[in-house]
């Protein structure tokens, strides 16, 4: 027995074409949105590391002009080290009341203590640092064209051909070094190299 029955259509309209190449543009458009913002928030994050580790990496203060160590007994050992600090071309202002000093031989590690009061051209004990010149009590940043002359002192003397290694750390950049060697005649006042 035959069927005549007509045939389903077999092919889209034109109407349900467009209504299908709508859906996927929308689709790609979400999509590629989606990517786009994806991307520039990364980009903008990568741009916030960069900016922030150039911050850190980059040390803010310089040593001005020479390192010397000072010998209260004029011979056997240095007991004090003096040194003046100001900004780097282009550094941002550094506060001391955050700035720690580590002070290290080949057998010690020392964390200085500030001097209570920080700024004075007193003397100071074993195991301090201060300011002595340069800066107001009130007043502990380091901005502009100041320059903060500091002073040191370890705990133990430090003897003839002696290397040392005393680290200013400010909160915030890097940490600025000065390695320095104990000459092998020590007087009242030694530069060091």
């Amino acid at each position: 027995m035959r069927c005549n029955s007509t045939p389903p259509d077999e092919g889209f309209t034109g109407l349900e074409a467009a209504i299908v190449l709508i859906a996927f543009v929308v689709t790609a458009a979400v999509f590629s949105y989606v990517v786009l913002g994806a991307g520039y928030f990364t980009t903008q994050k990568s741009q916030e590391v960069v900016y922030t580790s150039v911050d850190m990496a980059s040390s803010s203060m310089q040593v001005i002009g020479d390192v010397y160590a000072w010998s209260t007994d004029g011979g056997s050992t240095a007991d004090a080290i003096r040194f003046t600090l100001g900004l780097a071309a282009g550094g941002s202002p550094v506060d001391f009341n955050t700035v720690q000093a580590v002070f290290a031989t080949s057998s010690d590690i020392e964390i200085l203590d500030h001097h209570d009061p920080f700024v004075t051209s007193e003397g100071i004990n074993p195991g301090e640092w201060n300011i002595s010149h340069g800066a107001e009590t009130d007043d502990l940043l380091l901005e502009g064209e100041d320059k903060f002359t500091c002073v040191a002192k370890p705990s133990t003397g430090l003897t003839q051909n002696q290397e040392f290694n005393l680290e200013i750390r400010p909160s915030i950049g890097a940490a600025i070094g000065l390695k320095r060697t104990i000459p092998a005649k020590i007087n009242k006042v030694n530069i060091l190299y």
